[in-house]
């Protein structure tokens, strides 16, 4: 019975001896990330293939890392998949965030990413949105600006210098001239404005006349309570003169149709979009894509030659995940955004105008990006304050009202007090 004793006795010192030596090896995969699966969800559908390229030549030189690229967006509703996936547990580990209010949303699955290289690399003011208190709640993906894309071709047998449409008056007068010549410039319109996708008119064309009110500050605009909108006129014009000189119906076209057809298969002379189309462009047309097309800012009184250029989205990390995954995912942005090879994927594979110091000397690689560089260089920006409209505002209200008045069922001015309003009583219940 002894002999049992002792034998049950070193079965039992060898068990243990085992689940711990297990458990060192746990703590080890976890410091190191091995064995690890990384899901990102985001929302530029434009960079898809390029993500999933560099996720695949992440897991080459990582081989114990998986990383799972899910790209949402264009027609789709991002925000929508991400509260859905959340709700469900089938949470990503990485997640795109558009600025405060966004943060706000999903502050609980939420990491700080102050411990990050990419984060004590980011460029001044490029946090601003994501800050709480010393906490970092997100790394900017880029930078990005957005204004008229034109056809340099159009424009040059049209006689038009693209870069002298500094006012309202000197664009109105160039597109009645490309109206004027549709015929013999082999063009269907001089703008194709998309009336399916919301974005583009409010979060966009909309900041253009909101972001003065607020300085241009994400954050000034996120805490305010009322919408001055003092711009409402200016706001109005532009959208009229989009509307009225587009090809085809507007209300029945959407993101697809206005890059990928009008503009990509040279049926209009430009089109409000950002340095983001570029890679659909030039899937069409790479030859188009890298020396045809031009970009220039949307004319506002008292903002001539200036361009909206902001940071479009933040990589998230989800809190709730497994510490090994948290740091598995913190270690790939690092990766991305501070070696030599994830640097060159910015530039070269992604075509962004990096929002982080280290990548002085490198060449932006498309003309759209350029334009949004140079205007940074040279300081002649504005801010984009769209990431800090109240939550829901733009998808309940503002959204709405817009194709309601290019549908001709509610005035402009109804549209002013409707938005107005709502700002008003979403702030108050903050």
């Amino acid at each position: 019975m002894k002999q049992v004793r002792q034998f049950l006795a070193i079965i039992m010192l060898s068990i243990v001896s085992i689940v711990l030596l297990s458990a060192c090896g746990s703590n080890n995969n976890e410091s190191s990330g091995k064995g690890v699966t990384i899901n990102i969800l985001q929302g530029k559908v434009e960079n898809n293939t390029q993500f999933k390229q560099i996720a695949a030549q992440y897991e080459k030189s990582h081989p114990n890392i998986k990383v799972i690229i899910t790209s949402v967006g264009g027609g789709s509703d991002y925000l929508g998949t991400l509260k859905t996936r959340m709700s469900a547990g089938d949470e990503p580990t990485i997640f795109s965030v558009a600025g405060p209010s966004e943060v706000s949303q999903f502050r609980t699955k939420i990491a700080d990413v102050s411990d990050t290289k990419a984060a004590k690399l980011a460029l001044p003011d490029t946090l601003d949105a994501v800050k709480e208190g010393k906490k970092i709640l997100g790394l900017p993906f880029n930078l990005e600006g957005y204004g008229f894309v034109y056809n340099k071709e159009v424009f040059k047998k049209a006689g038009i210098d693209a870069n002298q449409l500094k006012t309202y008056d000197q664009l109105l007068a160039a597109v009645k001239k490309l109206n004027a010549q549709k015929e013999k410039l082999g063009i269907k319109g001089v703008f194709s404005l998309p009336g399916q996708e919301s974005w583009v008119m409010t979060n966009h064309l909309g900041n253009v006349f909101i972001a003065p009110d607020f300085n241009g500050n994400v954050k000034t605009a996120y805490t305010s309570k009322t919408l001055p909108l003092t711009r409402a006129k200016e706001y109005k014009r532009m959208l009229d003169l989009e509307a009225n000189y587009s090809v085809g119906n507007v209300m029945q076209t959407d993101y697809s149709q206005q890059v990928s057809q009008y503009f990509g298969l040279h049926q209009v002379a430009m089109i409000q979009q950002g340095d983001w189309i570029y890679q659909t462009v030039a899937q069409i047309d790479p030859k188009f894509a890298k020396n045809g097309i031009g970009m220039i800012p949307i004319p506002v009184d008292g903002y001539a030659g200036k361009m909206p250029v902001g940071v479009p989205n933040y990589w998230a990390v989800n809190s709730t995940r497994p510490k090994k995954e948290q740091q598995a995912a913190k270690d790939f942005l690092d990766w991305l955004y501070t070696t030599d090879q994830g640097k060159k994927d910015v530039v070269d594979l992604l075509h962004f105008v990096p929002a982080y110091k280290g990548f002085e000397g490198m060449k932006m690689q498309d003309p759209l990006s350029e334009s949004v560089f140079q205007h940074t260089q040279a300081k002649t920006t504005t801010g984009w304050v769209f990431n800090g409209y109240p939550v829901s505002w733009e998808a309940d209200t503002l959204g709405p009202d817009v194709q309601k008045y290019l549908s001709k069922v509610m005035t402009w001015n109804e549209l002013v007090t409707d938005a107005k309003q709502a700002w008003a009583n979403l702030q108050s219940t903050k």
